[in-house]
């Protein structure tokens, strides 16, 4: 039996080899992960002519089975496809780079560099340094289930054979974020590499590419209720999702059905038909080109009277005309619906069209219009406020969703309350934006690994505040950078530049510092990690603003006002953890401004938290062994701890 090395050379098959290259790969592992088995199951499904890689591949998926055995076991897997993929790529980081810029397809003969030209000028003119600052062994770091996460989706490849290295990802990153200011692209890099924190999927994919679109999420609201209106946002989402934005978009200003429509003399057929027209373009624009399905978000307040169909969209019976079931859909709450609901209280279903402003007014002024329209009689129909509860509550258990978010509240606590009313969310709800027909909002993010700043059983806020600064000032550099996919979303982002940090590992850090879940000391150190971020986040932003001004609509809004984002929740200084000088950074802020709107947005991290092996966001441990079916395939994650 022959064997194919990478080279192409046959050689006879040698089961000792075998054995001693998974040996090799087992260094400082658990002595319970034996490599011996695995390469006895690698002989298993040896055939004639198997090549280096495919056996690599064989022994790695082999090694991933085992993970229940010991959690090591997805180390070992890790090592074996990592150093795999360094057999089969190029060591220097410019070199690759290269071959990428230089890419020609191979279909039409033409160039198709995959790499701008500014970050490749910057590259080849600064090659010495950055081949020589990369550290590959790191690369050995990721567990299996990140590494296969990065080789499916985010690492770069050439005619469908992967070119990058995990490092060189960073690297490429790193670049096309500050370009020629290499002392920041250094420390991003470390950083990164280290992994302190991450940078949003979009900026892991598209960052140093000709179009380098960053963002995650985009929030839209109708431009019109017109076709031309309708259809121009639809034409807005399919741009947004092509570029990898995931889409938060209102609809509370669309006609219900039945509503008279001038232009034609007859009448609207409401919101269901039109939602299975975005639901199909949701389907059919992937993110990145199969990179991730194509994701929207639907919010909707409870008085439009299409708001029973609404909630049926999602559930897995009924009628298929009746269904858009790939949609994501919300709920935007005014208090008044609450207040109907706690009282028992009849409510009433409108129009938009025959009762305008509800969607552009909230707390008071929305409670005045409404209860005006209700005693003029213009509502469409009177139900039970619980009866609608009920239904939100039936659809909830059946398809996990409405999700549920308070208009009120949400605007009266935005620091962008002085731009007018904030119609919705985005995708995760983790940001809450002003949108308009001429402004789609957008969010550029980044996620903070907490467990890595526990050091011998004590958390580093030092260092946490430090590091926050850093990537506060990395995401004021992408807003710059980045590549728009609609001229509203610039418009947006230019105006207010809001910015989101996140985080990601918070049940690991509990469990490294030895802290149950729901303990009180868990719910102290949780206030005192976000007060550190968001203390640190303004820091960064008031310096930004000292250097490059304030943002354009910083006048008027709460923080100019010496409003932090816990005074508008009633919280004052003096109940924080004292750690902060929270009074001369008022001072501060007041004087000189900040750069961004918004900064702390604690969001999923679905696939990044996969990639730096850390649980997501501030969840709880689900599971200590379950299965995560992903787009790279099928894995078993173990608590490690």
């Amino acid at each position: 039996m022959y064997v194919v090395k990478r080279d192409g050379r046959k050689e006879p098959m040698m089961f000792d080899k075998i054995t001693a290259r998974v040996r090799k790969l087992c260094y400082g592992l658990n002595e319970l992960v034996d490599p011996v088995k695995v390469a006895m199951r690698v002989i298993e499904g040896l055939y004639d002519g198997v090549t280096t890689s495919e056996l690599d591949n064989l022994a790695a998926e082999i090694a991933a089975t085992m993970t229940t055995a010991h959690p090591d076991y997805a180390r070992l897997a890790a090592r074996i496809s990592v150093s795999n993929l360094h057999k089969n790529t190029k060591k220097s980081f410019s070199e690759v780079m290269t071959d990428l810029y230089t890419y020609v397809n191979p279909r039409t003969g033409k160039k198709a560099p995959l790499i701008a030209d500014d970050v490749y000028e910057v590259i080849t003119k600064h090659k010495e340094i950055l081949d020589s600052t990369i550290i590959y062994n790191r690369d050995f770091g990721y567990d299996y289930f990140g590494f296969k996460t990065l080789e499916r989706s985010y690492l770069l490849k050439i005619n469908g054979n992967i070119a990058e290295r995990p490092q060189h990802m960073l690297m490429r990153v790193s670049v096309g974020i500050h370009l020629d200011d290499i002392d920041s692209v250094v420390e991003t890099y470390e950083l990164m590499s280290k992994k302190y924190f991450t940078h949003a999927t979009p900026t892991l994919f598209n960052s140093g590419t000709p179009k380098p679109q960053m963002s995650s999420c985009f929030l839209l609201t109708m431009k019109d209720d017109s076709i031309d209106g309708i259809y121009d946002t639809l034409k807005q989402t399919a741009k947004i999702s092509q570029s990898a934005g995931g889409i938060g978009l209102s609809i509370h200003s669309v006609r219900a059905t039945g509503s008279y429509i001038a232009g034609t003399n007859g009448t609207s057929n409401g919101i269901v038909p039109m939602l299975r027209v975005f639901n199909d373009t949701a389907r059919y624009v992937d993110q990145g080109g199969g990179k991730r399905k194509g994701s929207f978000a639907i919010y909707m307040e409870p008085w439009h009277a299409d708001i029973f169909d609404f909630l049926e969209l999602k559930k897995n019976h009924g009628k298929e005309e009746m269904r858009a079931r790939d949609l994501f859909y919300a709920m935007w709450v005014p208090d008044l619906f609450m207040k109907r609901v706690q009282e028992d209280a009849e409510w009433t279903l409108m129009c938009p069209n025959e009762c305008p402003g509800l969607p552009d007014t909230h707390s008071e002024e929305f409670e005045a219009l409404y209860t005006k329209y209700e005693k003029e009689g213009k509502g469409r129909k009177t139900v039970k406020a619980r009866d609608l509860w009920e239904k939100i509550l039936e659809s909830q258990i059946e398809t996990g969703t409405p999700y549920m978010l308070y208009k009120d509240a949400a605007n009266r606590k935005s620091n962008q309350k002085n731009l007018g009313t904030i119609k919705s969310s985005n995708l995760c709800t983790e940001i809450l934006e002003y949108t308009s027909p001429d402004e789609v909002a957008v969010c550029n993010l980044a996620s903070i690994a907490l467990p890595m700043f526990v050091k011998n059983g004590e958390f580093d806020h030092k260092e946490l505040f430090r590091i926050t600064k850093r990537v506060t000032k990395n995401l004021n550099k992408v807003i710059d950078r980045n590549y728009y996919p609609v001229k509203e979303a610039e418009n947006s982002n230019m105006r207010h530049r809001p910015i989101g940090l996140g985080v990601q590992g918070l049940a690991d850090t509990f469990i490294k510092m030895r802290m149950p879940f729901t303990s009180d000391e868990a719910k102290q150190l949780n206030q005192d990690i976000f007060e550190t971020l968001y203390f640190a986040a303004v820091t960064a932003s008031m310096e930004e603003a000292k250097k490059d001004g304030p943002y354009s609509t910083f006048k008027g809004s709460p923080i100019s006002e010496g409003q932090f984002q816990h005074n508008l929740w009633g919280i004052k200084d003096t109940e924080l953890s004292g750690t902060w000088d929270w009074e001369k950074l008022r001072e501060d802020v007041v004087k000189h401004g900040v750069r961004n709107s918004l900064l702390v947005a604690p969001m999923p991290t679905a696939s990044t938290s996969q990639i730096l092996g850390n649980n997501e966001c501030f969840e709880p441990y689900t599971s200590n062994i379950y299965t995560r079916r992903v787009l790279s395939g099928e894995f078993i994650v173990v608590n490690k701890h």
